[in-house]
């Protein structure tokens, strides 16, 4: 059997889902001598990219070592290797190989593809694993040098702008290469474009484009109707979907919310695919479900299926189009009643997904004609939290180089939240509020040293600002006690932060726009009884954190107030939240099981 019947029955076999008569088929021709050296190491490439898809690195590893021993220019087979070695988490042997294929990529043959393709794969997927790996310098000068090769790569872009704003490098939208302003904006995600601006409309254009792009269509019957009981009965069926329910945002507000449901009238399953962590949240989470399906090894499409054989009523996603998000699922329609909650706190344009889970605060009636999802009003405050997080040993400000007697302006929000704007309005409140100081999550070294560079071109002092490292959730909570003003950001809300500091004590000033993410503060602090430190534009949020801060026994009277009453307040009633929540769905499944026409209360 020569080379192209090789390739050409091993291709059969893998179309008809037979990987193991592929690689067997492969691993025999192998086995025999006399064929040339050239059509084995192609043969080898192959038999590696089978194995591969078979999840097996190590031994996709060697197929392509005896490729590469073979013929050691061959450079889709370099790149091949990367990946594998990625897979086994040996990161810097990846890193290696893609840079021998991306600066030596002359040196090297293309055997049939195009020799800038394989560079710009070699330099977008090294600029990913970095990204990853936290080395965000790195990432963004391969990023850059990719762009200068080829300015239409939308992904590339849409990376590039957001690994800009998790060093807080301004202005963001800089230009690279042919690369214009506006295609960056175009392709900014809506991750990044939550922090970017409070435009609903942008918001609205940024997740219909990325719906658009990568998520797959279905307009066939919908699965709850194709696959789902002919007859709904007894308790209702909430389904919760999510890969974030461990040590994550979403994991850390929803870990109450599971067990509350009451067992009488509802059943409540996990249709998940988190990650094991081990950490005591985590299986707090899994024991307040009823039942949880892994959906790890399943498509989107036989996900949704078992979803609707499951006859859920009410599914709520817990992702939207965050990282690692599955919206493929939902757009099989699983469930009658389709719900968007917490974890995209905006409009997600999935096809399917035709409610959201939010408050009159949150969603105006100015922002709905901006969201493609119906609005299921919650009476107080839309988001749930935990009673019982741990909370850690009160610190010293001298463990965190605070300085006794001033006065401690506190942000802990990821830095990719703070925008220019926002930190220059940071800034001068320093000015303007003596012996003041500037307390921030110390995120990334070019983040830290960024902002401390934009505040020594405005004139402060480099003691004025002070980071404080990551540290375990429960000695992150304590420390809210030395924070004597949080100070929000702006158009991306404190969400989960925001609950974390009020829980502990520390009052938050926030300033609240147009749109969902940028009123979540607002919310929460209506709801626990403080709407006085919500301002509507930028001046007040100065004047009102200037005036705090020059008059340290205001600040005092908030922390005493929220010692003394906040876990009493309706924000963290968490049992009536659940309540509100469930009278919301059982009305809502009791119409969709009678056929009506469903309409939110």
């Amino acid at each position: 059997m020569n080379l192209g019947e090789l390739m050409q029955r091993a291709q059969a076999w893998q179309a008809q889902g037979q990987l193991e008569a592929a690689a067997a088929l492969y691993q025999a021709w192998l086995g025999f001598a006399g064929h040339a050296p050239l059509h084995r190491a192609v043969a080898g490439f192959n038999w590696g990219t089978v194995l591969g898809a078979l999840r097996r690195p190590e031994q996709a590893l060697q197929a392509y070592e005896q490729a590469l021993a073979l013929k050691p220019d061959f450079a889709q087979a370099l790149l091949n290797q990367a990946h594998q070695y990625e897979h086994l988490g040996r990161s810097d042997e990846a890193l290696a190989t893609w840079a021998r294929v991306y600066d030596g990529i002359e040196h090297l043959d293309s055997i049939g593809g195009e020799a800038l393709d394989l560079q710009l794969h070699a330099l977008n997927n090294s600029a990913r694993l970095l990204e990853q790996l936290r080395r965000y310098d790195e990432s963004e000068t391969l990023m850059a040098r990719s762009l200068m090769l080829k300015a239409t790569q939308g992904d590339v872009i849409q990376h590039y702008v957001h690994i800009r704003q998790k060093q807080c490098e301004w202005p963001v939208y800089k230009p690279v290469g042919a690369v214009t302003e506006n295609q960056l904006l175009t392709y900014t995600s809506l991750l990044a474009m939550l922090s970017a601006s409070d435009d609903p409309a942008l918001q609205l254009l940024t997740s219909q484009r990325f719906v658009f792009e990568k998520v797959s269509k279905y307009e066939g019957k919908p699965y709850h109707r194709q696959h789902g009981p002919a007859q709904r009965e007894g308790r209702f069926r909430i389904g919760y979907l999510s890969g974030d329910l461990c040590m994550h945002a979403v994991g850390l507000l929803t870990a109450e919310l599971y067990g509350l449901h009451d067992r009488q009238r509802f059943e409540v399953i996990a249709y998940e695919w988190s990650r094991e962590d081990g950490t005591p949240l985590r299986e707090r989470i899994k024991a307040g479900f009823d039942r949880r399906v892994a959906l790890q090894g399943l498509d989107d499409e036989a996900a949704a299926r078992r979803i609707a054989q499951d006859g859920v009523d009410v599914l709520v996603d817990l992702q939207g189009l965050t990282s690692g998000a599955r919206p493929g699922i939902l757009v099989h329609r699983p469930a009658p009643i389709q719900v968007g909650y917490l974890g995209l706190p905006a409009t997600s344009a999935l096809p399917g997904v035709d409610w959201i889970l939010a408050d009159r605060y949150v969603m105006q009636p100015d922002y709905l004609k901006y969201c493609s999802e119906k609005p299921i009003y919650l009476s107080t405050c839309y988001q749930v939290s935990d009673r019982q997080r741990e909370m850690g040993a009160p610190p010293t400000r001298a463990q965190y180089q605070l300085p006794e007697g001033a006065f401690v302006f506190a942000s802990f929000n990821n830095n990719h939240k703070v925008s220019e704007a926002m930190f220059g309005a940071w800034l001068r409140i320093l000015q303007r509020v003596p012996n003041s100081v500037l307390w921030l999550l110390a995120d990334n070294r070019w983040s830290e040293a960024n902002l401390k560079a934009a505040a020594a071109a405005a004139g402060i002092e480099a003691q004025r600002l002070i980071f404080a490292p990551r540290v375990a959730p429960p000695d992150y909570l304590a420390r809210f006690a030395l924070a004597d003003l949080v100070l929000d950001t702006f158009p991306y809300n404190a969400g989960t932060t925001a609950s974390d500091c009020l829980w502990a004590g520390a009052p938050i000033l926030t300033l609240s726009g147009r749109s969902y993410i940028s009123r979540m503060c607002g919310s929460l602090l209506t709801a626990v009884g403080l709407p006085d430190l919500i301002t509507e534009n930028l001046a007040d949020y100065e004047r009102l954190a200037v005036q705090i801060g020059r008059n340290p026994a205001r600040a005092a009277s908030y922390k005493r107030y929220l010692r003394e009453q906040g876990r009493s307040s309706a924000l963290f009633d968490i049992p009536a939240i659940v309540r509100d929540i469930e009278r919301q769905f059982a009305h809502l499944a009791t119409q969709a099981r009678a056929g009506l026409p469903l309409q939110a209360l």
